[in-house]
């Protein structure tokens, strides 16, 4: 078997194109190629044009196989496919070694870290504890839309950041990552994440994403998995204390006062539980502030960015809503980037705290709404928080989500402000041309009240580098929605590289985007698999 990759094809290509293109780039007689499968499909519009680029994985006979791979020069874009595919582990514990009676692993929090990580534990015959301290998907989404839309109090349990499924259950549900995969772990997990319910599509795309409206039937499934298995997933349990003894992690307690004996715990908690963090670190578990990113919204008509990056194929449905990516260096150590760009969607309230507001972006699947949203985002550090203390970066949020709640009014509307009057330095009084999406809804303001000027000095100077690449990302009428301030956690719980453990307490094992070692969907649920196979090596299980 081989991989041929970067297959540049016209968008409006027909199977018969894609055929002839392969075998001349084979350079074999089409009678000796035996098959091909579609392995990634991307969509390449950097050199003016846009084209579709394929990798694919080709059958020939080991005799044509030696003869492509042999010419020279070689060409750099077909290879051998390695053939290697995950396998997930089994206990490597001996038999009768499950710890001591009444102890089970316990996993706290339903994100993909733990939700992955408490799928592998189970399919190994472990029984894990699940803890959510959330509500389940459907009641969790009824919360969330009722106080979007309905005027519906705000929920601090039942919310953007808790519940079933984490944060990446209102969002773009993005499937990419830029992580290192060399055990093939992602493409298990996609094929995972298809067999739950998700598009079948996500399994070519090089950018695949299933959208809120999938992901919610998908996280039901890998939680009836779970249970089916012998795994316990209880929603409504709030970890409030971790008990310790000599050094090891026994025990969590809940907000009703229950403790349930573990053998040992996978925090796999979202970056916005603060209170979590707060209580870990009374209890002495090592951890450190770390640089993030804070910034807006910013919202542009879809039609526009379509137009600007696909140019006469703007509305193919072959290429879908358009999505873009920069990065801006704007000096004195500064950056500027776009964070989770949602094509087609909606700017969201996502604060996890009452008397705070925190937007983010979120998209359906068919990604059909009108505008599109991304973060536009700098970063930040202990330089930024005046304090390296590990729980620095927490403040930090909070002090702008606060100020940008009175801005808004006190009443969950966010600060809104117009592009061009935010280059101009005035505030804005109304909408132009572009309505924004993010609801409970917006105060026109100037959202310099809310941020730092770092931060909003950065911005300024990047719209002039942006605009460059990306035309019509100046238009004066863009949408800027503050504050976005959730883009990743703002601490790490240190670990062990090898067994994974806290480097403090044993049998502790901080996992996840909320612990710092992970920054999405994806790469959660890897992390919390990494997680469950450090644990199935060891034999205190």
């Amino acid at each position: 078997m081989l991989i041929v990759s970067q297959l540049l094809l016209p968008v409006d290509h027909t199977e018969e194109d894609l055929r002839a293109a392969l075998i001349q780039r084979l350079k074999l007689p089409a009678a000796r190629l035996l098959g091909h499968e579609i392995k990634q499909r991307a969509v390449d519009a950097r050199r003016g044009q846009v084209l579709l680029s394929y990798t694919l994985r080709v059958r020939v006979s080991k005799p044509d196989e030696d003869e492509v791979l042999g010419r020279k020069p070689a060409d750099a874009q077909i290879r051998r496919d390695p053939g290697i595919e995950y396998q997930p582990p089994k206990a490597m514990a001996p038999a009768g070694s499950e710890g001591e009676p009444g102890r089970r692993p316990v996993v706290v929090g339903s994100g993909p870290c733990g939700l992955f990580a408490a799928l592998l534990l189970a399919r190994a015959g472990k029984r894990p504890i699940l803890l959510e301290r959330g509500k389940a998907a459907g009641d969790r989404a009824r919360d969330v839309t009722g106080f979007w839309r309905r005027g519906w109090a705000f929920d601090p349990q039942s919310n953007v950041q808790f519940g079933e499924g984490g944060a990446g259950t209102f969002s773009d549900g993005k499937l990419y990552t830029q992580i290192r995969d060399r055990e093939q772990r992602i493409p298990w997990i996609l094929r995972e994440l298809v067999a739950a319910g998700a598009p079948a599509d996500i399994l070519i795309k090089a950018k695949p994403h299933i959208g809120t409206d999938r992901l919610i039937t998908v996280v039901r499934h890998l939680r009836s998995q779970i249970i089916e298995l012998g795994g316990e997933v209880r929603f409504g349990a709030q970890v409030t204390d971790l008990h310790i003894e000599r050094g090891v992690a026994r025990a969590v307690e809940l907000a009703d006062g229950s403790v349930i004996e573990a053998s040992l715990v996978v925090m796999a908690v979202g970056h916005s539980s603060r209170d979590t963090f707060a209580m870990l670190h009374a209890r002495g578990v090592p951890m450190e502030a770390k640089s993030f990113s804070v910034g807006v919204r910013i919202e542009h008509p879809q039609r526009m960015m379509d137009e600007s990056l696909y140019g006469r194929w703007s509305g193919h449905p072959r290429l879908g809503s358009a999505a873009y990516k920069f990065v801006a260096h704007c000096g004195q150590g500064r950056t500027a980037y776009s964070f989770c760009m949602c094509p087609g969607g909606l700017v969201v309230a996502a604060n996890s705290e009452p008397g705070s507001v925190v937007t983010n972006g979120m998209s359906s699947y068919a990604r059909a709404e009108s505008n599109a949203n991304s973060g536009f985002m700098v970063d930040v550090s202990t330089r930024d928080f005046g304090s390296d203390h590990p729980l620095a970066g927490i403040e930090f949020q909070r002090a702008i989500e606060r100020r940008s709640f009175e801005v808004g009014g006190g009443h969950y509307f966010a600060p809104a402000q117009l592009l061009g009057d935010f280059l101009a330095g005035r505030a804005s009084t109304g909408p132009g041309a572009l309505q924004p999406s993010y609801a409970p809804g917006v105060k026109w303001s100037d959202v310099r009240e809310c941020l730092p000027s770092s931060v909003t000095d950065t911005l300024r100077a990047a719209v002039s580098q942006v605009v460059r690449k990306l035309p019509g990302f100046d238009w004066a009428e863009a949408v800027l929605t503050a504050p976005e301030t959730r883009s990743s956690s703002p601490l790490r719980i240190t670990r062990d590289e090898q067994s994974l453990q806290s480097i403090g307490v044993a049998q502790l094992y901080p996992a996840g985007e909320g612990a710092g070692y992970a920054g999405g969907i994806i790469s959660a649920a890897a992390d919390g698999m990494r997680v469950a196979e450090a644990i199935l090596r060891s034999t205190q299980i």
